[in-house]
């Protein structure tokens, strides 16, 4: 079941700590990027074996940008997945689109800093990122009811929320969704020759998007809560509806190059 493509991927956002529910084994993986936020746990999804993993720990121990999404991604693939969805809590940038809401961008813009984004630290390489997520498993989720279909998600650095002026300036560009984790997550990914889409649950309007008291913690982790539990099932029928063996080559990035680190 490991090769070829054939294990997926979930990464879980916040509040998104466990999801596989039978047949389930827990894998401790070491990388030469240190270990994962926390051990994989495998599992079986409408006929995939999948492999879980909670972006933050199983208890919320890393903040966004703390998280080891270096050693995230490696284990990962080191268990074979080639294959990743990576749902993550957004605010929205769009009136139209209020907490409860599912997207699926087609586009990022980065506004992190000094993250680890990438395992080549060193000699000459491009990766090419013009479209970050992989269309296949993108249309798996858009192809359910009620999900929006694209959409420019910007990731900002945290563990803070937007200004207001930032939420407006953002909103003016054109972005639709605001996250602090979608970056380098995908791009790692990209690297590692694995098929990834995020998808996002709508839990709060950002702060300059209308009057009122702006982004609280409490109440964006209470709105994901209360729908975390249909935005599992969403994913789990997205992933009914992959293919057994992975197809696509858009998420190769034709670097000609090798990683500076053995890739498993």
């Amino acid at each position: 079941m490991h090769q070829n493509g054939r294990m997926l991927g979930v990464i879980g956002g916040s509040g998104f700590y466990t999801f596989l529910e039978s047949e389930v084994r827990t894998v401790t993986v070491d990388t030469p990027y240190g270990r994962p936020s926390a051990p994989v746990t495998i599992g079986s999804v409408a006929g995939h074996a999948v492999a879980f993993l909670p972006r933050h720990g199983a208890t919320h121990e890393y903040s966004a940008h703390t998280v080891p999404y270096r050693a995230n991604l490696w284990a990962l693939r080191k268990l074979g997945v080639r294959r990743v969805f990576g749902p993550c809590a957004v605010g929205s940038l769009d009136p139209a689109h209020g907490p409860g809401t599912v997207v699926v961008p087609d586009q990022l813009v980065d506004r992190t800093s000094g993250r680890a984004d990438t395992y080549f630290d060193s000699g000459g390489i491009h990766v090419d990122f013009a479209d970050p997520y992989c269309p296949t498993l993108r249309a798996a989720v858009t192809a359910l009811p009620d999900v929006v279909d694209g959409g420019t998600m910007v990731v900002i650095q945290g563990p803070r929320f937007s200004t207001r002026a930032e939420s407006r300036w953002f909103a003016s560009a054109g972005f639709g969704l605001v996250n602090m984790t979608g970056y380098p997550e995908s791009v790692l990914a990209r690297e590692l020759e694995i098929c990834y889409a995020t998808v996002a649950l709508v839990t709060d309007l950002d702060a300059g998007i209308e009057a009122g008291e702006g982004v609280k913690t409490a109440e964006v982790f209470a709105q994901f809560q209360r729908n975390v539990e249909p935005f599992k099932q969403l994913i789990r029928e997205a992933i009914a509806r992959v293919a057994p063996e992975r197809t696509c080559t858009h998420c190769l990035p034709h670097t000609g190059l090798t990683l500076p680190v053995e890739l498993p």
